[in-house]
């Protein structure tokens, strides 16, 4: 089958897509992706397996993205952009990747009479809510929540077949009104052979704990920078490596200088995945300390199976499907306030065996369940239908 990806950002990276492209290629689909560029990277790649198309958009229509529900500039540049594709090749199903574009598939899912299927990536609108850009006043007239959660559920009984990354999020878009048997999980799991784990191990002289992600202010950062404090009094070697970047760095590096943690928390940047794996290993603990709202309890990070995988036990906040993975898996501990984190690290400081019988745990469920390879049974079989 001819099948058409649309994804409203650059490719590469994306790990998803990437992981979902290559399991339908090895199937004998033949996969073209449509993406967007903001630099001079080609218009037209062919790789071993599938094909890369790229358009050139200006900075101005991507930013009108966050009103396109009220001003259709940005669904416009789609529609020409996969009406062009579509002119080239006789595509027999169009895929879209999260929720904005659903409505410019939804519209040639019509016009050519092939099945749209809508890949979830995120609850969108709860994104949205809680985005610093939509809740200032002009955010708020271009992006009105009420105005997406209904677009959403228009789109969702549209399509034909819907893909989210965990139970929690099929459970809600049941409760909207959606038919179980038309929604397939298709979680952000490991592919463990892209994934290695060098031979390292953590310092002795510290106790080194480990973020990878987005520097924003629902990654809860905050939360564990204000705990370190008390920490600390306790277990004086602490420290806190934190890998990534984000809108909200400036203000956990004003945190870090107000409580003066300088020596404490060491910000790296931005690291690739060979780089977060050889910080990961030399780590003791891993962190996901995620904000708990109707977003978080939605969808689940890549970087869990990769923390698991890697054998560090896991401390996180209590975000219903990383609390569930956690639990059942019994890979790590989970939190639900400031106090409770520090009890959770001062337990993992005092019983190295814990530790160890928590990263042995991960790593045995992730060889068992939480892989690529039994992932992709799901989206090999909502394509066989």
């Amino acid at each position: 089958m001819k099948i058409l990806m649309v994804l409203d950002n650059e490719f590469p990276p994306d790990t998803r897509v990437e992981n979902e492209i290559e399991t339908l290629a090895k199937a004998g689909h033949e996969i073209h992706l449509a993406c967007l560029t903001f630099w001079n990277r080609k218009e037209f790649e062919q790789k071993d397996n599938y094909f890369i198309h790229r358009k050139k958009i200006s900075k101005f229509i991507f930013k009108t993205s966050v009103g396109c529900l009220k001003f259709p500039f940005y669904f416009n540049f789609w529609r020409k952009y996969l009406s062009e594709l579509f002119r080239k090749y006789p595509f027999k199903a169009i895929h879209i990747h999260d929720l904005p574009l659903g409505i410019v598939g939804y519209e040639f899912k019509k016009k050519y009479n092939i099945p749209l299927i809508l890949d979830l990536h995120e609850n969108w609108p709860a994104l949205l809510q809680m985005a610093i850009h939509t809740n200032t006043v002009f955010g708020k007239i271009l992006s009105s929540n009420k105005q997406w959660r209904k677009y959403e559920k228009d789109i969702l009984l549209k399509a034909d077949k819907i893909i989210t990354v965990v139970e929690e999020m099929k459970e809600r878009l049941v409760k909207l009104g959606i038919v179980p048997n038309k929604i397939f999980i298709v979680s952000n799991t490991l592919k463990i052979d892209s994934f290695q784990v060098p031979d390292k191990k953590p310092d002795p002289n510290y106790f080194t704990l480990f973020y990878a992600g987005g520097l924003n202010y629902h990654r809860g950062l905050q939360v564990v920078i204000k705990a370190l404090p008390k920490i600390i009094k306790k277990i004086p070697n602490i420290r806190f490596w934190i890998i990534g970047k984000g809108s909200y760095q400036k203000e956990l590096e004003k945190l870090v200088e107000k409580l003066e943690l300088q020596q404490s928390v060491k910000f790296r940047g931005w690291k690739n995945q060979t780089e977060i794996a050889d910080l990961l290993v030399q780590s003791d603990i891993a962190l996901i300390p995620h904000l708990k709202y109707e977003h978080t309890d939605s969808t689940i990070p890549h970087k869990l199976f990769q923390n698991m995988y890697a054998k560090k036990p896991v401390i996180a906040s209590n975000c219903n499907p990383i609390k569930r993975i956690i639990n059942k898996s019994k890979c790590g501990l989970v939190y639900e306030n400031e106090n409770r984190l520090t009890e959770c690290l001062l337990k993992f400081h005092n019983h190295p065996e814990i530790r160890k019988g928590m990263g042995g745990n991960g790593k045995k469920v992730i060889m068992e369940k939480y892989n690529w390879k039994e992932t992709e049974k799901k989206l090999l079989e909502l394509y066989r239908t």
